[in-house]
């Protein structure tokens, strides 16, 4: 009778092993990016499975539409403009007040190899899709379009609706965004880390409890396109006057060498007084600066 009950008791658990598979295994950044954006993940990914659901479906269809137009509507007017207008392109690109927005400095300057972006909104933490149930994806994946829905259509996002947006589910803040903006601009991650700046404007990615005290936290990501390799570098900071004094932001900015700078949709805050320091710095280190009219005045 006691070998029977073990029996039973094998049979059941290879019964419910069989019926919900583990979720375990660690999907990588670059296929994690691919299937936040829709996109198809490599063979063998344990994200591969996900990607048969109706809802995960649906998602793709919705962001081929909406990046396709965005392609036809905007990024390729971008592109042929500047493909004429900035012949002679430097190797970083400073981006202020950018949010997540990797797509417009992409169309705009692709032959950078280092991005610096930043603004207020937090990083968040690296996307695991792995640990989120399955019947809550879809409803994640719906957050995630939501929140890029004023840049691809109206080319910026609302401070305010982002500010919401960014701060609820479980994708959380600006990491998410870039990932699939990377993957829908044809590139490759290939690594991923948490960082933050001491006030001298050194890069550190081992203290969790400095990072937690810094008043820049970001994350450095390298990526591919053609095969060379480019890193994207964002920051949650106050680049305002007294915020970027303290961060070691723009003495980290220096170190990244001769840049182009692109402002776009900054609410006119370089107008005022209370940006000189951002605005003296692009002014001084900037070789090519392209802009809306919020950006520096003329």
């Amino acid at each position: 009778m006691n070998a029977l009950k073990i029996v039973v008791a094998i049979l059941a658990s290879l019964v419910a092993f069989t019926a919900a598979p583990a979720r375990s295994a660690d999907a990588t950044a670059d296929d994690t990016a691919k299937f936040l954006a829709g996109l198809p993940v490599s063979d063998g990914s344990p994200l591969a499975p996900l990607t048969k659901a109706p809802g995960w479906q649906a998602h793709a269809k919705a962001f081929d539409a909406a990046f396709a137009a965005f392609e036809k509507r905007q990024s390729s007017h971008i592109q042929a403009w500047a493909k004429e207008h900035l012949k002679s392109p430097k190797p970083t690109l400073f981006y202020m007040f950018s949010g997540p927005d990797f797509l417009y400095a992409d169309a705009f300057f692709p032959q950078a190899t280092t991005y610096l972006l930043s603004g207020l909104e937090p990083v968040g933490a690296i996307p695991d899709v792995m640990k989120a149930p399955p019947g809550a994806i879809p409803g994640e994946l719906g957050r995630l379009r939501v929140s890029m829905r004023t840049l691809l259509s109206i080319s910026f996002f609302i401070t305010k609706q982002m500010r919401s947006d960014l701060r609820s589910g479980r994708f959380l803040g600006t990491l998410p965004v870039v990932y699939v903006f990377l993957a829908r601009t044809g590139h490759t991650i290939k690594d991923v880390s948490l960082v933050h700046l001491d006030p001298n404007g050194e890069l550190n990615t081992d203290d969790a409890a400095a990072r937690a005290k810094s008043l820049a936290q970001g994350v450095k990501i390298t990526f591919s396109k053609g095969g060379r390799d480019q890193t994207l570098y964002y920051f949650s900071t106050n680049l305002a006057n007294d915020g970027v004094k303290k961060s070691g932001f723009l003495e980290f900015a220096g170190k990244l060498g001769e840049g182009d700078a692109f402002l776009k949709s900054a609410s006119y805050l370089l107008h005022s007084g209370g940006f000189a320091s951002v605005k003296d710095f692009l002014l001084d280190r900037a070789s090519t600066i392209v802009q809306d009219d919020t950006g520096i005045p003329l």
